[in-house]
């Protein structure tokens, strides 16, 4: 990695193919780890409700700036999430194949 390089985090919301149940994480690697998730990498909540869909995410160059926007979003309520991925991508495509 190059000196001028920034390490970048991300916050992200992924959903299932009906668009019924929304999950909030933080990462390093979004590229790795939503591919960790669509390939049910992690048996966990995301396996059990088949959530793999990218439908948003935010960049930060500050981790503990990510993990507070996570906390502030799975504080809020589901209709602020919908809300959310409406602003940016109202028709909840995948965005994990324009990464």
């Amino acid at each position: 990695m190059y000196m001028s390089e920034k390490k970048q985090y991300y916050l992200y919301l992924l959903t299932n193919n009906n668009n019924t149940t929304v999950y909030t994480g933080v990462t390093s690697n979004l590229i790795k780890r939503i591919w960790e998730h669509k390939n049910k990498y992690a048996k966990g909540f995301t396996y059990r409700y088949k959530i793999n869909k990218l439908v948003y995410y935010e960049v930060y160059d500050n981790p503990n700036n990510a993990i507070a926007r996570e906390k502030q979003i799975k504080a809020g309520t589901r209709k602020n999430k919908i809300n959310l991925i409406n602003s940016m991508n109202p028709e909840w495509i995948d965005l994990f194949d324009a990464l």
